[in-house]
């Protein structure tokens, strides 16, 4: 994911720095790449979407990209994601959704922010209905209405929307109290091992309540056994990520993919 830098959000004047270097297209004195992988819906054993994951040029891992993320350089950053994964997608010939993460402390106006991702998905022929944005949910506690009203744009637009790692962060149910996005992100660390652990299987069904009676999708993340993957089954969870069923795919190599959806 695309996530740095949690803090307040950027709720800056037009002629702010910032938004100059967008607005003058500044470019990024680093390349970057992506790997996309795959959330399956496992009752009708097709692809749902493809998660857009940062990667270096040449395959590197998201950290060595993040890292050189600034508060500086960031606005430029989530822009450039935005247009790179769109244009890959385009290039690479996913006919699903695609699911990118950005960054909400990286918006001053929804409106106009989202102009440059507009354009690239008119300029590559994706429909902006097959685009899905994902946010993380361990932002801090108060940039939960901020990014309300950022979804609230986007789904105004036409974009899905998504909240990851959700029951890692600071918002949790206060968040949804504000806006209920297309789909919800189960954090790893209530799926991890969770055929063991009564718990998390409680937690868990009860999100799964929650979410199916607010019309929200639920995706469990980060599934790599087959005991996690049965038990979420059982739970009533058939959106599933991780790498049980694929790893993350270099960009060419998402032509060549093999996804496996244990019976």
């Amino acid at each position: 994911m695309t996530s740095v830098g949690k803090g307040q959000h950027a709720e800056l004047p037009v002629d702010a720095p910032a938004c100059g270097a967008c607005r003058n297209g500044r470019p990024l004195d680093f390349a970057f790449s992506y790997a996309f992988q795959p959330i399956i819906d496992t009752g009708a054993r097709k692809v749902f979407a493809h998660e857009a994951l940062i990667r270096g040029a040449h395959g590197e891992g998201a950290g060595q990209i993040l890292n050189k993320v600034t508060p500086d350089n960031r606005y430029q950053f989530d822009q450039a994601c935005r247009v790179k994964a769109i244009e890959m997608a385009a290039r690479l010939g996913i006919a699903g959704k695609v699911s990118i993460n950005f960054l909400p402390n990286a918006i001053y106006r929804p409106d106009i922010c989202i102009m440059t991702t507009l354009q690239a998905a008119r300029q590559h022929g994706f429909p902006v209905d097959r685009i899905i944005f994902e946010a993380v949910e361990g932002e801090r506690i108060d940039d939960g209405k901020w990014l309300a009203t950022v979804f609230r744009e986007y789904r105004r637009i036409g974009f899905m929307t998504a909240i990851d790692d959700f029951g890692a962060g600071y918002a949790g149910l206060n968040l949804l109290a504000d806006f209920q996005p297309d789909i919800v992100k189960l954090d790893m660390g209530l799926i991890r091992d969770i055929h063991t652990r009564t718990t998390s299987q409680a937690i868990v069904r009860s999100v799964v309540g929650l979410c199916g009676e607010l019309g929200i999708l639920l995706v469990a993340e980060g599934v790599e056994s087959l005991g996690e993957y049965h038990c979420l089954r059982d739970l009533g969870i058939e959106l599933i990520q991780g790498y049980l069923l694929c790893k993350p795919l270099f960009e060419d190599s998402i032509n060549n993919a093999e996804t496996i959806v244990p019976c």
